[in-house]
């Protein structure tokens, strides 16, 4: 059957949007001063003790359950500005950025670290095989793991330059290839085998990589979902999956017309800024940028993943990462603390300054220059076999 055309909000090209007049939200005087005294109320708690009952805004409740219904049924993107970063230290507002997220959802662990609050910096050339978002360069167009129904990113300190969170719309993705080539939309509904990353395998309770496979698109009740996240590359390059040239010109088809500037929008961040987005209707990215030497100087973001149970459940079929593994990370790995950006800078800036002694400083990593091809996984398979 012939999937059906997504209609309402949820469709948008970039170049339509006006995104400070559509998407965003500025805090008020009056917002900042509830959020300063919720700070203050909350106290030195760890991440997992901040909640919705223990960061209370009993004004701003209604505002958030608004902006939560326009990730879900509206465009599916919020960005909220205005806040005073320069007032706070970077512990504050870690703690002020995971009491605003509580209001939305339930935090999940982001890796088999068990880190409930993740930072997005490059520190590819202080620390061996890092993950993507631990890289330098721009990203490719992706979505984080089934778990989080919200992937939040907070701009705790910006790049040199460049660095702009880059945005498109899934659906209408899906509505211009049901257009163009609803042959290539067919291979994306029957979907693709995953596996996970090295690290979260070896401490997941679940099958390292899946059996069958996961649709890349799902619809239900007039809303379409995307799965499209790493792992499909990890199953051909570490698990022996081979891709067909359909499914091969499916995704990059799918990737090309997300680069296209008919369909993104970029969103420059401003320190304070906090975007919020629907992770299983808009797909990310991000600009390619220049940063600082020092670690911490860097640009740096934290990440959030909420898993929201008011909305409806994702379709069973297309859940690879789930909350038991994320439940299991964090109970098993996370340490107290460890997430907040004073300890998690100190560490990294003794690593560098080590590293500049011994004069072991790694390469930097870019990775999303590495593959213009879906079809670059099973080269890269093929020539590792070749050098082993």
């Amino acid at each position: 059957m012939m999937p059906a055309r997504i209609e309402g909000k949820a469709v948008w090209k970039g170049p339509e949007v006006d995104y400070r007049a559509e998407m965003m939200h500025r805090f008020s005087d009056a917002e900042v001063a509830e959020i300063d005294a919720a700070l203050k109320a909350c106290g030195e708690r760890d991440i997992p003790d901040i909640t919705a009952d223990t960061f209370v805004l009993p004004t701003m409740g209604p505002t958030m359950r608004r902006l939560r219904g326009e990730l879900l049924d509206g465009r599916g993107v919020v960005l909220m500005r205005g806040f005073p970063r320069e007032r706070y230290s970077a512990d504050d507002m870690a703690r002020i950025y995971v009491g605003l997220g509580a209001q939305f959802g339930q935090p999940v662990s982001q890796s088999w670290q068990g880190q409930l609050l993740g930072s997005v910096i490059d520190i590819s050339d202080v620390v061996e095989k890092v993950r993507g978002y631990n890289a330098g360069g721009g990203q490719n167009f992706h979505i984080d793991g089934s778990a989080c129904d919200i992937v939040a990113l907070m701009c705790l300190r910006s790049a040199k330059a460049g660095g702009a969170s880059r945005i498109v719309s899934v659906a209408a993705l899906h509505n211009a290839m049901l257009d163009s080539r609803p042959d290539l939309l067919e291979t994306l509904y029957r979907g693709y085998y995953h596996r996970n990353h090295e690290m979260d395998a070896l401490h997941s309770l679940m099958p390292v990589q899946s059996d069958h496979r996961l649709p890349f698109l799902s619809q239900r009740d007039g809303r379409v979902t995307c799965l499209a996240s790493g792992c499909i590359r990890y199953a051909v390059q570490y698990g022996g999956v081979t891709m067909s040239p359909l499914e091969v010109e499916a995704y990059d088809e799918w990737q090309r017309l997300a680069r296209s500037e008919e369909f993104f929008l970029d969103m420059n961040f401003e320190e304070g800024d906090i975007q919020f987005l629907n992770n299983r209707s808009i797909m990310h990215a991000r600009t390619d940028y220049e940063d600082h030497d020092p670690v911490a100087r860097r640009r740096h973001m934290l990440r959030l993943w909420l898993r929201v149970p008011e909305w409806p459940a994702r379709e069973p079929n297309q859940i690879w990462m789930n909350e038991i593994d994320c439940r299991h990370w964090q109970d098993k790995n996370r340490t107290p603390f460890m997430e907040l950006p004073s300890r998690y800078l100190a560490e990294l800036t003794a690593t560098q300054e080590q590293r500049q002694r011994d004069r072991t400083v790694l390469k930097p990593d870019v990775p999303s220059g590495k593959y213009p091809s879906a079809r670059g996984w099973q080269e890269a398979r093929e020539a590792a076999k070749v050098d082993a």
